[in-house]
């Protein structure tokens, strides 16, 4: 019974969205605390309660509404990477957050006068000292970026801790070395992390989100605004702007080659849950769209391409790879030693 009510709230909540003629309050935060709370417990509820003519509805009529709602989501994902997600509230508020915007973006990709919303300055609305200009902060896309980034690499939310627990002991996620919590043994790692679950599902969460942002390509017109227009979210995440490319790099190669789908035990679905299956699927695509070598190259020559009709050209022989290449994935792929090579396949 109390679950069901919790999602009735929900569902309240989200209709709030779309029935008020007046733009929402930004300062309420008990409306706005209902969209992250523990209410809601699985994926499979948000694609439930937020529908997608809903979703629509809310870019139509309630815009305002709906940046908002998008504002809020990646503040409350930035509280609780600051608080390194050392809380029961903030974990939970966190993956209730990425499953909203998961939700959300595709619907902002289909618009193409929305794409550019979430990479718009937005002004902090305190004003400079020397010319009065709005102090700006840098936009929702790079801020939602980084924090998913460092999220990948939080102990005790997506990877475990190396020192004891308690409130004595934190660890910050600003501070640690994260190539010391890569998750599998493999190139670049010699240790043999302890396998969680639950940091299981809250990465897979989190690459489900990235590939999400990443999508925003599928939106687009093949012949014009891929040449215009190239993926952003892309282009700033395998960049040297993300200070996690190297331990996520190896990451993903280590934990994508080192599964064994099969186990030691015959059937051993039928026992228990797997948990690394999923996220190694989802790896092993977020693997496939940052070694993509012609978003690279496209990326870096937009801007000398005209706006005319024309087809994207594809990578040639001269396309920039190793230490020319601005995409520090396919930069990282190039210095692979044959003894990693032979670390992870043998």
């Amino acid at each position: 019974m109390g679950t069901t009510d919790s999602k009735v709230d929900f569902r309240l909540a989200v209709g709030q969205l779309i029935s008020r003629n007046q733009p929402l309050e930004t300062k309420d935060e008990s409306f706005w605390d209902q969209f992250w709370s523990d209410k809601i417990s699985n994926i499979q509820d948000i694609f439930t309660l937020v529908p997608a003519t809903e979703i629509r509805a809310l870019r139509e009529e309630y815009p305002s509404n709906l940046a908002t709602l998008c504002n809020k989501l990646v503040d409350r994902l930035q509280l609780a990477a600051e608080n390194s997600c050392q809380t029961q509230r903030d974990q939970i508020a966190a993956i209730n957050c990425i499953r909203l915007l998961t939700r959300i973006l595709p619907y902002i990709f289909e618009e193409p006068e929305w794409r550019g919303f979430f990479w718009s300055d937005i002004p902090i609305g305190q004003q400079t000292a020397s010319n009065g200009e709005y102090i700006s902060k840098p936009p929702l896309a790079e801020r939602l970026l980084r924090i998913l980034a460092d999220l990948l690499f939080c102990p005790d939310f997506t990877v475990s801790s190396k020192k004891k627990k308690g409130p004595d002991n934190p660890e910050d996620i600003n501070t640690i070395d994260s190539c010391e919590y890569i998750w599998e043994v493999g190139v670049g790692f010699s240790q043999s992390p302890v396998h969680t679950p639950s940091n299981d599902r809250n990465r897979t969460e989190i690459l489900k989100l990235l590939l999400t942002c990443f999508s925003e390509t599928i939106y687009m017109n093949p012949s014009v605004e891929l040449q215009s227009h190239p993926n952003k979210w892309l282009t700033y995440f395998t960049s040297s702007r993300n200070r996690q490319t190297l331990p996520l790099f190896t990451s993903l190669i280590n934990i994508v080659f080192s599964y064994d789908p099969v186990g030691y035990i015959p059937y051993n679905y039928l026992l228990f849950t797997d948990t690394r299956e999923p996220l190694v699927e989802v790896a092993a695509q977020l693997l496939c769209v940052t070694l993509d070598n012609f978003s690279a190259s496209s990326s870096s020559s937009s801007s000398s391409i005209s706006t005319d009709d024309q087809v994207p050209s594809l990578p040639t022989s001269k396309t920039p790879i190793g230490d020319d290449c601005s995409n520090l994935f396919i930069n990282y792929l190039s210095r692979i030693h044959r003894d990693d090579v032979r670390c992870v396949f043998f």
